[in-house]
């Protein structure tokens, strides 16, 4: 029996590769329905080809357009659309939206006991007790989509969790691991967007360059596999081969290797427990590759990882602020309004400004996250 697949998403790069899953495994999964934002042309292919029974778009007019070309389908809008896309009688919720706008669409479907993969790292980030306190209440599954927690999910398991001393996560380093501080004073857009290993978003790749994004992995791994901070390491692999490795209390290491394909971890998320074939995929060739790298995390050149440990241990709404400081610093830095290296001195304002309120509810998270992007965007004035 199939599994029917909601995506969220779905014109995004991580929704692009899932589509390319449920594409090769149509026997398998089908796309009962999904979301996308403005880019209507590629909504429209994607109707063709899947033939959903529901689909989410941002605006109003794009969803009343629609309604007249594809009678057959039920359209929806917005945030409510969204929530309404996301509860549709499926099996699997894949939440690959990008930014906190994923979480209360997730903890609805959790509500009705779905199997979630994540891929929004951001919904962990900024309520991850919510969405982990919810799934254990409804016995959902959050099932990992990212690489690194696809491969520390893989290492654990069959094994015992107290057994597990060290979760260990593998860093590229990003378009700019070689340059110094002084080097990143002046970088461009362009420069920024260009990331050595993996094909991303732009949000996502600009992460990888501040190394922000494995700062949030790493708060993410803690909320998913309840390690403390003092447990989880970060270490600089420039080849992503070893995607993440799990360090046992007998000294033993167990790690996860594949070719930077983004495919791999998601098909993982939608199959499990079972594993699928890809017979067009590379295969990893180590002899071919002869080598791999490791070097030690630098924290004063990767400042932005430090202040994700730090709001990592300060716990409370201090993620939820470093999340949307950054969003927000991001996206004027894509638009030119800021230099590269403000991006982490608007989100160690942002921290330095709030004050942490400690087991917040979604109320509070939602009132967070929309404070702390005004502030941020007010900061330049």
């Amino acid at each position: 029996m199939g599994k029917n697949i909601i995506l969220l998403g779905a014109t995004g790069s991580i929704g692009m590769q899932t589509a390319d899953i449920i594409r090769e495994h149509h026997t398998e999964f089908t796309l009962r329905g999904f979301s996308a934002g403005k880019n209507i042309q590629v909504v429209k292919q994607l109707i063709q080809e899947f033939r959903p029974e529901i689909v989410c778009v941002q605006r109003e007019e794009d969803a009343t357009e629609l309604r007249r070309e594809f009678p057959g389908v039920s359209f929806v809008f917005g945030h409510a659309g969204l929530i309404e896309t996301a509860t549709y009688d499926a099996d699997v919720l894949v939440n690959a939206v990008i930014g906190s706008v994923g979480l209360e669409p997730t903890l609805e479907a959790i509500k009705l006991g779905r199997t979630i993969a994540i891929a929004n790292k951001e919904t962990l980030v900024t309520a991850g007790h919510l969405v982990l306190g919810s799934a254990k209440k409804y016995g959902a599954d959050v099932l990992p989509v990212d690489s690194e927690h696809s491969a520390l999910f893989q290492a654990l398991n069959g094994e015992k969790r107290e057994q597990a001393s060290r979760l260990i996560l593998t860093a590229s380093g990003g378009s700019f691991r070689d340059s110094t501080r002084e080097e990143l004073k002046n970088v461009t857009v362009k420069e920024a967007l260009n990331h050595p290993n993996w094909s991303m978003g732009a949000k996502i790749t600009i992460d990888s360059a501040t190394m922000i994004n494995k700062g949030l992995e790493v708060i993410e791994a803690h909320v998913l596999f309840d390690f403390p901070y003092a447990d989880i390491d970060v270490l600089l692999h420039r080849e992503s081969i070893i995607h993440s490795m799990v360090e046992f209390q007998d000294t033993s290491v167990i790690a996860q290797l594949g070719t930077p394909d983004m495919r791999v971890p998601i098909q993982y998320a939608l199959s499990y427990p079972d594993r699928l074939p890809r017979p067009e995929a590379k295969r990893l060739n180590l002899a071919e590759l002869g080598k791999l790298h490791f070097r030690e995390m630098d924290f004063e050149r990767f400042h932005a990882l430090k202040l994700a440990f730090d709001a990592g241990k300060t716990g409370g709404t201090m993620t939820t602020v470093l999340n949307a400081a950054n969003e927000q610093a991001v996206a004027m830095f894509l638009n030119e309004e800021i230099k590269f290296l403000q991006i982490e001195e608007l989100i160690e304002r942002a921290m330095d400004h709030h004050e942490v309120i400690s087991a917040p509810d979604l109320e509070t998270i939602l009132h967070v996250d929309a404070e702390t992007r005004k502030s941020v965007k007010n900061m330049l004035k």
